[in-house]
Parts: structure tokens; C-alpha cells; sequence
């Protein structure tokens, strides 16, 4: 498979477009569920992983109602796992104390902290991915700018997102062109560091262009949408009834709870 296939850049855009019940939320009780989110999945402790698993059902439910291919942000997930992998890698070599077993085999507790972290991992991009698809990237800075985020900082947001479309454009078309001209032959370490240092001069020279034309066109650093949305009583239901569940499964362990039911359930 290409790496055009797995980056599909602009295909969240045509995402964020659609029309269905994740998407006719407002984008700020999108935004702030899924900030309350991420805060309290990161605030567990470093061995938790039964405790965070019931914390799936917010991305999961939010891909379902939005209507979102579970393979595409599945996709988009993997092309980051290499960054969390890195961070978890030495966990098992450094932290060797036994705190459990499973069958014939001793578990560590360097093996738990590091499954713990590829949860979260799991978790805090999923739910981000899931918020961008459902929502677009127009209307979630939109969001965040009336939620009282510095305008430049959302700006500077819309456009790094922006343009990488422009930048991965111009790499993949200079990449053809160094392929070509290499006849077949695989290119060399120093090829790629040349084609990196003329597609920063070249990004540089188009952002300038790009900060004109919008200039010229009266751009005054103020995110707009064509169709503002406002704050329903749903949307305020969605935001109460997560935080609940959120605050709810960070003080009791939902999924032990439920284990235990079941268990005595079937005794």
C-alpha cells in the first residue's frame, strides 16, 4: 500500500462535511467533552488498564453516530503508534517487579505501565481524530476561539492543518521528479536531505505568497464559518451526560465493578 493511501490528508475534510447526529453537535460541547476527556484518561496512574477500557466507548460511539469509516482513523491512529512505542519501549527493561500472573507467565510491572500507555495512546488520539472527523477543521477553530482561545493560537492551528495539503503536494511531486531521474535506482540518504533543505526554502517562498494573497483579500486573523452554530439544550445534555461518565469511571472502576456483577451473577 502507498503512502498516499495511508495520509489521505484532505479526506477528513470531506468527513467533517457530512450531516449526521455526531456532526449536528455544536463543536464547542464537542471540544470541551473531548478535552475533559483527554484530561482525566491522562490523569491515571502509570499501572492503570483495566480502569481505562470503559473509556472507550466515547470515541467508539462518536465514530458510530458520526458515520465515520473505522478504518480510515485506524489508519491515521498506526501512522502515530511508532511516537507512544518509543515512549513505552524500555518500560519492561526497567521496571521488572512482578505484579501478577497470567497462566504459566509472570507479569511486570514494566509490562502493564507500558500496555498502560498504549491505551491512553489509543485512547486520547482516537477520541482527537474522532472530534476533527465529526466536526472539520474550520468549525472546531471556530469553536475554539469563541471558548476564549488567544486567536493567534487558533489561527496558527488552521494553518499548519491547512497547509499540509500545500507542503505534502510539493514533496510528493518533488519525490516523482528525484525518482525519475534516478532511472529505477533507490534514492540515497543525501538525495533526502537535499529534497528536505529545497522543500523548506520552497514553503517558505509559498507561505509568503500565500500570506499576501490573503491579505489582499482582507484577512484579519478572524476564524468564519458560513453557518454558525449555537448551543441547544442537547448540546448541553451531551456535555453533562460525558462529563458524568468521564468523572463517574475515574472514581471507581467501572469495568472491575462490572466484572464482579457478572461473576457473581453466573455463581
Amino acid at each position: 500500500m502507498r503512502w498516499a493511501d495511508w495520509v489521505e490528508i484532505g479526506r477528513m475534510d470531506e468527513l467533517g462535511r457530512m450531516d449526521t447526529p455526531a456532526h449536528r453537535l455544536d463543536a464547542r460541547a464537542k471540544a470541551i467533552v473531548t478535552l475533559v476527556f483527554i484530561v482525566v484518561v491522562m490523569s491515571f496512574p502509570r499501572h492503570a488498564v483495566s480502569a481505562l477500557t470503559p473509556f472507550l466507548l466515547y470515541p467508539v460511539v462518536l465514530v458510530a453516530a458520526g458515520n465515520i469509516p473505522a478504518q480510515y482513523l485506524l489508519k491515521k491512529v498506526l501512522l502515530a503508534a511508532p511516537f507512544a512505542l518509543l515512549i513505552g519501549l524500555f518500560n519492561p527493561f526497567m521496571d521488572r517487579q512482578p505484579v501478577g500472573r497470567v497462566g504459566p507467565w509472570v507479569v511486570t510491572g514494566g509490562w502493564v505501565s507500558f500496555a498502560s500507555i498504549m491505551l491512553r495512546f489509543l485512547l486520547t488520539v482516537g477520541a482527537a481524530l474522532a472530534l476533527l472527523a465529526c466536526t472539520g477543521m474550520n468549525r472546531l477553530g471556530a469553536a475554539l476561539e469563541r471558548l476564549g482561545f488567544p486567536r493567534v493560537f487558533v489561527a496558527q492551528l488552521l494553518f499548519l492543518y491547512r497547509y499540509l495539503f500545500v507542503v505534502s503536494a510539493e514533496a510528493a511531486k518533488m519525490k516523482r521528479s528525484a525518482e525519475v531521474r534516478a532511472s529505477g535506482r533507490p534514492l540515497r540518504l543525501r538525495v533526502y536531505g537535499s529534497m528536505i533543505g529545497h522543500l523548506l526554502l520552497r514553503s517558505m517562498d509559498r507561505a509568503e505568497r500565500v500570506y499576501r494573497a490573503m491579505v489582499a483579500r482582507g484577512f484579519d486573523g478572524e476564524v468564519r464559518v458560513l453557518r454558525p452554530s449555537s448551543f441547544r439544550w442537547s448540546d448541553a445534555a451531551f456535555v453533562v451526560g460525558c462529563v458524568l461518565f468521564f468523572v463517574s469511571a475515574r472514581l471507581w472502576n467501572l469495568a472491575e465493578a462490572l466484572g464482579r456483577l457478572l461473576t457473581g451473577g453466573a455463581s
